[in-house]
């Protein structure tokens, strides 16, 4: 049941290089937003507060469907959940300029898109999850896991450049059209020569089963969330998940106030670049230290003191200097480190209960993504009243620290969902 082709055929690569450009693409429509925020406030006459609720009715949206869509997934099969959604956020991508035709209530309208995207967008990562978790085996788990995961970056990458470039040629609509297109032709690709039909057709009675929590599945829940670890898992998932939404969604408009004559491509595209060779660093270095023999847990923990820990230090300083240099240093350095994660509590969540990976995965991605609109509502609102980014910044760095600390006290790595685990505790 782990693996299907055994991890390692030339099958398993296109998906693995499908899904990174899923993940990509998942990441050009969920940053379109931030990156014409600036451009979109000037044209709407928005304030910080009202760019706060448009940038994070997204995650209201995404908090909603991530359990439901890991659930789904663990019953289904992630890769239907995965198409279904992505078709209809790609659609709604390309549609949000049209929605300004409509009627002049544009910041109802663009809260309304961005939080469909966001219900939309919610169910993909714990679909990866529930996937990979079926079909990836132990020992290659970590550096597929951040493979995909740069996807995340590389999408950030790719709209930061061609979407600051078509913001300046063409206007912010064309950016929307740009990644909800891209979006929709990944989807027909992948309908037309990675899966069969027979895998296509979705029977109507098994998405009745797949939402129903059918008895028969053996997880024992309470067990689950009696045990100390996997609260430290989704405690860590949620400070890290809201420190990364808030920068993902303030950064640009960090830059463009703090050095106003810089350029959009450099300080939307450099973070990302460095942090695609640290998360498939982070990954290999992870798998390769439990082949060494250490234990799992030890460098679960080691990756996330470096994913929270000193990746917030960076993000620290990047509220203390006055150089454009240095702050762009700084960002890259930040948001390089902060993949560690993937190869810590993500890779994590798979060790615990790999029956139900998805669904835990949603859990906590649930929690980040709630305390990610807060974080970023916040960061909307303290700019707002003390005038300056350091308070920003020392929102995320507080955040990791007490995600950090819970994980490196309560964390574990045996599994927990079966009934040999009791043994052990």
């Amino acid at each position: 049941r782990s693996t299907e082709d055994g991890g390692g055929g030339p099958e398993s690569r296109i998906w693995t290089v499908m899904l990174l450009l899923g993940t990509c693409l998942l990441y050009c429509a969920r940053v379109t937003m931030p990156i014409c925020a600036v451009a979109m406030s000037s044209h709407f006459d928005w304030d910080k507060k009202q760019s706060g609720i448009v940038l994070s009715s997204f995650f209201w949206g995404y908090c909603l469907t991530q359990i439901i869509g890991g659930h789904l997934s663990d019953r289904i099969g992630g890769e239907k959940v995965l198409l279904l959604s992505a078709s209809a956020w790609g659609f709604i991508t390309a549609i949000t300029p049209l929605l300004t035709y409509i009627s002049s209530a544009y910041l109802i309208f663009m809260t309304i898109a961005r939080f469909l995207m966001g219900l939309l967008q919610g169910v993909y990562f714990p679909a990866l999850a529930s996937l990979f978790s079926q079909k990836v085996c132990e020992s290659e788990r970590a550096f597929t896991c951040s493979t995909v995961g740069t996807g995340s970056q590389f999408g950030t990458l790719v709209i930061g450049g061609a979407g600051s470039l078509l913001l300046d040629w063409y206007g912010w609509e064309s950016v929307f059209y740009f990644s909800g297109l891209l979006t929709l032709l990944w989807v027909y690709c992948m309908c037309k020569y990675l899966l069969n039909e027979k895998e296509l057709i979705i029977h109507l009675e098994h998405l009745a089963k797949g939402l129903s929590l059918s008895k028969q599945t053996k997880v024992p829940w309470k067990q689950l969330f009696k045990k100390a670890p996997i609260w430290a898992v989704i405690v860590a998932q949620l400070s890290t998940g809201s420190t990364f939404f808030t920068l993902l969604s303030w950064l640009p408009t960090f830059f463009k106030d703090t050095f106003p004559e810089s350029k959009g491509w450099v300080f939307n595209v450099v973070p990302w670049l460095v942090a695609i060779p640290t998360s498939l660093f982070s990954g290999f270095l992870s798998d390769h230290l439990i082949n060494q023999g250490y234990k799992t847990i030890t460098v679960r923990k080691f990756m996330q003191v470096i994913g929270s820990g000193v990746s917030s230090i960076f993000a620290l300083c990047m509220g203390q200097t006055s150089s454009f240099c240095k702050a762009i240093v700084f960002a890259s350095v930040s948001i390089g480190l902060q993949t560690f994660n993937h190869s810590g509590i993500s890779v994590n969540v798979q060790d615990l209960a790999p029956s139900c990976a998805g669904l835990l995965f949603g859990v906590g991605n649930t929690g980040g993504a709630l305390l990610g609109v807060v974080c970023v509502y916040l960061a909307g609102h303290l700019i707002e009243t003390t005038g300056s980014w350091v308070s920003v910044f020392n929102l995320v760095a507080t955040v990791n620290a007490l995600g950090l600390c819970t994980f490196l006290i309560f964390g574990e790595a045996q599994r927990m969902d079966t009934d040999s685990a009791y043994v052990d505790l």
